[in-house]
């Protein structure tokens, strides 16, 4: 099990740029993506110095693997009065791994306020569901090998397949309350951290489920996630991904966080590739 504010820490290199130590808890594929746009962010904040992150763009070039140290350069692009614009480079020796761009706002400033739809009704409560835990063992089914990724969650899905092998006639939407097993987040930053894996998580989730028989699997290319409310809350995130379209090797989607209180935290898209299986 790991802890993203822990594994995503940066050490600074004294040259404007930052390593980072990758921790294999959060290996999917490789190094989650989700995972390594966090370390990114890690870097705007240092460069920025603003309180409150508002979005996020990650382009991943390359899969990074976790023999060696990542190096994290972070250049401010614009600075204003009470915003900035910072892109960060993720790479690995000579390797290109991401790029990111972020902007980052002072606190507290004056705007239009308002809320839309509510969250899914379908989803409940996060207590109204049991966890994959108890789900799995109720079905008298052996729990599927999975990646250490999914031991940083508590997961508690209101969609659940007992057969995931025979699903057929599902919709490419994925619906889980989700909570990090590590402790809460402690600031706006740490909690945007969050949020932005959680963007990133729900887009191959939700087209998995239309498709039983695949030679494929799909990392993303990129994630771009808006940050609406960057709040303290219990530890219960409704994550919501659609998948809307796919062709053409790309896979669309889109993907929305709620709090336990209905609140709507971040909302995102993003692109997956598709790879043959070898």
């Amino acid at each position: 099990m790991g802890d993203l504010f822990v594994d995503a820490a940066l050490t600074d290199a004294g040259d404007g740029s930052y390593r980072c130590a990758l921790s294999l808890d959060w290996e999917i594929w490789g190094p989650n993506g989700g995972y390594m746009a966090a370390i990114a962010l890690g870097a705007a904040r240092a460069a920025t110095r603003r309180p409150v992150p508002a979005n996020a763009t990650v382009h991943f070039l390359s899969a990074a693997s976790f023999d060696e140290p990542v190096t994290v350069t972070p250049v401010i692009q614009r600075s204003t009065r009470v915003a900035t614009s910072v892109r960060v480079s993720v790479t690995q020796g000579d390797r290109p791994i991401l790029e990111a761009m972020v902007w980052a706002l002072d606190d507290d400033l004056p705007g239009l306020h308002h809320d839309g739809p509510p969250p899914p009704v379908a989803a409940g409560s996060w207590a109204d569901h049991p966890n994959t835990d108890a789900r799995w063992a109720a079905s008298g089914r052996e729990r599927p090998s999975t990646y250490r990724f999914w031991d940083n969650f508590e997961q508690r899905p209101p969609m659940w397949v007992d057969d995931w092998e025979q699903r057929s006639g599902l919709d490419p939407v994925y619906l889980d309350w989700i909570r990090f097993v590590s402790a809460d987040a402690a600031d706006p930053w740490a909690e945007a951290a969050r949020l932005l894996l959680l963007v990133d998580l729900g887009a191959w989730p939700a087209a998995n489920r239309m498709h039983v028989q695949s030679d494929f699997i799909a990392p993303s290319i990129d994630v771009s996630c808006e940050f609406h409310r960057l709040v303290q809350h219990s530890g219960w995130y409704l994550l919501r991904g659609e998948s809307p379209v796919a062709g053409g090797g790309l896979v669309a989607s889109h993907q929305e966080v709620w709090d336990d209180r209905g609140r709507l935290l971040a909302s995102g898209i993003s692109h997956l590739l598709c790879r043959p299986i070898r």
